[in-house]
């Protein structure tokens, strides 16, 4: 077989079938919450300001742990049972990295480099500023345009019933549903949101796949060392083009030794909010608007503060390295 095309199967394996687990345990999760949780619960326990309802929602990872591609599915459930736009975004976003699974594996990763405890808190802190700040922007459109942000799959659903009961129809007495009638549900719910997201999650890992053979990470690395400034938009264009699970990243991002701990965060920060198969899963959740403005607001925000790091650290004369 050419060379080529095994490094493509190879690689396309590899996202694949490190993602599938994750859609597949979110999609359960997701059946759970739309047969078990009921309409509008969750907006009771929120604060009425934008603001800390935002923050709450960043957060959200340490209470449902997923990595990227498992939290979308689980996302676009909550949204449906009636949690504001600007918090799921909030969630989807920062979820994937604020959580205790991805912050123990970054520390893992980085726990023999002198900046170790610098890439977890950075990373967290930084991910929760970026998803907060999105977050807020995609409030502002969405008082200007409502559900149109949303596809069909998405709209959240305005005529709450009680849970766990039947539609109710007048003269007719409500059935309880038996535990056959849960599970039922709750399969099909999975399976229907499994295979929804799936499709797009192959179509994205065959695009990096493809972009995974044309850039090679020693490319990176050295242009590192020749424009520094340079690489922190290079990492996160590597990040977006690997496509790595959240729970993995910081051990490829460990293995660039000489590298800036500013370039390494856009590379940790940006990865798990947005890649290829990610942009393609997105479509069954927004509309272009809503992506575009996803696209702009984490590479912007997250540019912006990798940036202000690297300057905080050469003011200071930390070298930013392993050591």
């Amino acid at each position: 077989m050419d060379p080529a095309i095994s490094d493509f199967l190879l690689t396309f394996n590899a996202i694949l079938w490190e993602a599938v687990p994750f859609i597949l345990l979110g999609a359960i999760v997701a059946g759970l919450l739309e047969e078990f949780l009921p309409q509008q619960a969750i907006t009771r326990f929120l604060p009425k300001a934008v603001v800390p309802a935002v923050m709450i929602g960043a957060v959200l990872g340490m209470v449902f742990p997923m990595c990227e591609c498992g939290i979308l599915v689980v996302m676009r459930r909550l949204l449906r049972k009636g949690l504001p736009l600007s918090c799921c975004i909030a969630y989807m976003l920062a979820g994937p990295i604020i959580n205790v699974v991805v912050i123990f594996s970054t520390w893992v990763a980085f726990k023999d480099h002198k900046i170790g405890w610098d890439m977890v808190g950075l990373r967290v802190g930084l991910a929760f500023i970026v998803a907060c700040l999105t977050a807020l922007v995609v409030q502002y459109q969405y008082n200007r345009h409502g559900n149109a942000l949303l596809a069909a799959t998405a709209v959240p659903n305005t005529e709450p019933t009680p849970a766990g009961e039947d539609s109710l129809v007048p003269g007719v007495p409500v059935r309880k549903k038996t535990a056959m009638d849960r599970l039922g549900n709750v399969s099909a719910t999975a399976l229907h949101d499994f295979a929804d997201i799936t499709v797009f999650l192959i179509l994205g890992a065959v695009l990096a796949a493809i972009a995974k053979q044309n850039i090679s990470p020693d490319q990176i690395e050295t242009l590192s060392r020749e424009q520094p400034f340079l690489t922190i938009p290079a990492m996160m264009l590597l990040a977006v083009l690997m496509c790595l699970c959240s729970e993995a990243d910081a051990f490829v991002a460990a293995s660039f030794t000489n590298m800036h701990v500013s370039a390494k965060l856009g590379f940790l920060v940006l990865g798990p909010m947005l890649d290829l198969k990610l942009l393609l899963m997105y479509t069954r959740v927004f509309k272009p608007r809503l992506i575009l403005t996803l696209v702009i607001c984490t590479s912007v925000f997250t540019l912006a503060l990798c940036l202000i790091v690297h300057v905080v650290y050469r003011a200071n004369g930390w070298t930013g390295l392993p050591g």
